[in-house]
C-alpha cells in the first residue's frame, strides 16, 4: 500500500505537468484554440439552455397565476421574464456558432432543433402578448419553451457532443442557414398555434374566463399564427428541394421527412381554408391547430425512427414514446371538443 500511494501523487503530478505543458503550448502556438476551448469549459459549466428550461417553466406558472389574481403585475413579471430567457436563449445560441466557427448557423443536429425552435416560439409569442396583453401567449411561450428545451436535455443526455461533426452532404453553411432555419421557423409557428388552441380549448371547457373579447382575441392570435407557419414551412420546404436537387440529383423523392414537410404546409393550409369558407370558427381552428402538432411532430421527430429514407438518424424507444404520450395527451382535448357545447363552462366559447 505504500508503494502505491507514492506512486499515484507521482503520476497524477506529472500528468498535471503534461496537461500545464500542452495547455502552454496551445496558449503559444494556437492561441484562437485555446482561447475556444478555455470559453466551452465555462459554456458547458455555465448551461445556459437548461437555466432557460427552468426559467420557462417560471414564465408559464407566473402566467397562469395571472388568471387568479394580481392579473397585471403577474402577467408583467411573465413577459419580462420571457424576455431575459430570450436574452440568455440567444446569447448560448451565439456562443454555439462561435464554438462551431458557424455564423448565422443556428441549427446543426436535432438537439439544436430543440433549443432553437423554443426561441422562435418564444420571440413570436412575445411579440403577440405585446398585441394582445392577455398572459396566454407568454404562458404558451412557457408551455413549449419547457417542452422542447426538455428534448433537447433529454438528447444532450443521451447522444454524446451536442458539437460533434456533421455528415459531409449535411456541412453546408448556406443551405443550413436557409433551409434548416426557415423549415424549423415553420416547425415552431405551427406548435405555437396548436400550443394556443391547447389553451383555448382548456380554459373553455374548464373554466369561465372565455368571454367574446378573449374569444376573438384567441382566435385572430391562432389565425395569424397558422398563416406565418405556412408562409415558413413552405418556403423551407422548396429550398430543401433545392438542396436535395444539388446533393442527390432529384428535387422530390417521396423520402418520410419530404413527405412529413408537406403534411405541415397541406394541413396548415387546410386550417387557413376552412376558416376562409366559414367551414370552422375559433374554436373550429383551436382544434385543428391541435392536429397540426400533432403532425409536426410525427414530421420533426416521427420520421426519424422509420430506418428508411435519406433523413434517418436511427431508432431511440425514447423518443418513439415520447411522440406517442404527446400524440395521446393532444387525442384527449381533440375528443373533448367535440362534446355538446353546453357542457362546457365558457359559454362565449359555443
Amino acid at each position: 500500500m505504500s508503494l502505491l500511494g507514492a506512486y499515484v501523487p507521482r503520476e497524477r503530478a506529472k500528468c498535471t505537468s503534461e496537461l500545464e505543458t500542452y495547455r502552454a503550448y496551445l496558449e503559444k502556438n494556437v492561441p484562437e484554440n485555446a482561447q475556444r476551448t478555455n470559453f466551452e469549459f465555462a459554456f458547458n459549466s455555465f448551461r445556459p439552455f437548461y437555466i432557460c428550461m427552468m426559467l420557462y417553466v417560471l414564465v408559464f406558472l407566473l402566467s397562469c397565476f395571472s388568471w387568479l389574481g394580481w392579473s397585471a403585475p403577474l402577467r408583467s413579471a411573465a413577459f419580462w421574464l420571457a424576455v431575459l430567457t430570450l436574452i440568455l436563449n440567444t446569447g448560448a445560441f451565439i456562443g454555439r456558432m462561435y464554438l462551431m466557427d458557424r455564423w448565422a448557423v443556428f441549427v446543426t443536429n436535432l438537439y439544436a432543433t430543440g433549443v432553437f425552435i423554443g426561441w422562435v416560439i418564444t420571440v413570436m409569442a412575445l411579440c403577440l402578448e405585446v398585441i394582445f396583453p392577455l398572459g396566454i401567449a407568454t404562458a404558451g411561450a412557457g408551455l413549449l419553451g419547457f417542452l422542447t428545451a426538455l428534448l433537447s436535455h433529454y438528447l444532450a443526455r443521451t447522444g454524446g457532443d451536442t458539437l460533434g461533426m456533421m455528415q459531409a452532404v449535411l456541412d453546408t453553411n448556406f443551405w443550413l442557414a436557409t433551409h434548416v432555419t426557415i423549415i424549423n421557423i415553420g416547425y415552431g409557428a405551427t406548435l405555437l398555434a396548436g400550443g394556443l388552441g391547447f389553451i383555448y380549448l382548456f380554459l373553455a371547457m374548464s373554466t369561465r374566463l372565455i368571454d367574446d373579447e378573449m374569444k376573438k382575441a384567441l382566435g385572430t392570435m391562432i389565425y395569424g399564427t397558422v398563416c406565418f407557419a405556412v408562409l415558413f414551412s413552405f418556403t423551407g420546404t422548396v429550398l430543401g428541394g433545392i438542396w436535395a436537387d444539388q446533393s442527390w440529383g432529384r428535387f422530390w423523392g417521396w423520402d418520410p421527412k419530404e413527405n412529413g414537410a408537406l403534411m405541415i404546409v397541406m394541413w396548415n393550409a387546410l386550417i387557413l381554408h376552412a376558416r376562409w369558407c366559414g367551414l370552422v370558427k375559433q374554436t373550429g381552428v383551436a382544434t385543428l391547430a391541435l392536429v397540426g402538432n400533432m403532425i409536426t411532430l410525427w414530421s420533426w421527430i416521427g420520421t426519424n425512427q422509420l430506418g428508411v429514407g435519406l433523413h434517418a438518424y436511427g431508432f431511440n424507444n425514447t423518443l418513439a414514446m415520447i411522440v406517442s404520450i404527446l400524440w395521446a395527451v393532444h387525442l384527449v382535448p381533440i375528443a373533448v371538443a367535440l362534446l355538446p357545447r353546453g357542457w362546457w363552462r365558457s359559454p362565449a366559447a359555443a
